[in-house]
């Protein structure tokens, strides 16, 4: 699918210049999940995106959950959620990522997916590609084979969705943006 045709998606997006801070135009999707025919075209258009089975959607805390939820529901399978750590209340296994300033960490359930489960990545926005490839990492250490990886926004400026292709993963998104 050309990024360049979803016109209908990107339209829905609301541009904040100079947050969260100057220089940085943050791409808003809120206003895109309010629009009832925006939000059934974007979860439509991921699905048609989708190349292959998956026996589960990873959805990446906080927005990903919202995509990777309506997703699931699209491709008949379960949900699979990729949280902060510590905020899930069952053994869990975890993965360091690396942000501007520190780290951070997150976690899915030990008993989250079969070993061999074919699972696709999603979040709303691809940027630096920290947290995809950690997310990566972490379902790759539970046993999972992540067949793709799927967000509503590419910043291909930040090479995020290159570096997912790097590690050997398709990419898929609805629309880029230029720019941070």
């Amino acid at each position: 699918m050309d990024i360049q045709q979803n016109e209908d998606i990107r339209s829905r997006i609301r541009t904040i210049p100079d947050f969260p801070k100057p220089g940085i135009f943050f791409r808003d999707i809120t206003t895109l999940l309010l629009d009832p025919e925006g939000l059934r075209l974007t979860i439509e258009k991921m699905a048609a995106q989708v190349d292959g089975k998956v026996d589960l959607v990873a959805g990446v805390e906080a927005r990903g959950f919202v995509f990777g939820a309506a997703l699931a529901v699209q491709l008949g399978t379960g949900v699979l959620l990729i949280r902060k750590d510590g905020k899930l209340p069952g053994a869990t296994i975890a993965e360091d990522y690396a942000l501007e300033y520190g780290t951070d960490r997150i976690a899915i359930h030990a008993d989250a997916l079969v070993p061999g489960a074919r699972v696709l990545l999603v979040d709303d926005l691809i940027a630096t590609g920290g947290t995809a490839r950690a997310a990566v990492r972490l379902l790759r250490k539970a046993g999972a084979e992540v067949v793709q990886a799927s967000f509503v926004v590419d910043l291909p400026d930040l090479g995020g969705a290159d570096a997912l292709r790097s590690d050997g993963i398709a990419v898929t998104s609805l629309v880029a943006f230029e720019g941070h």
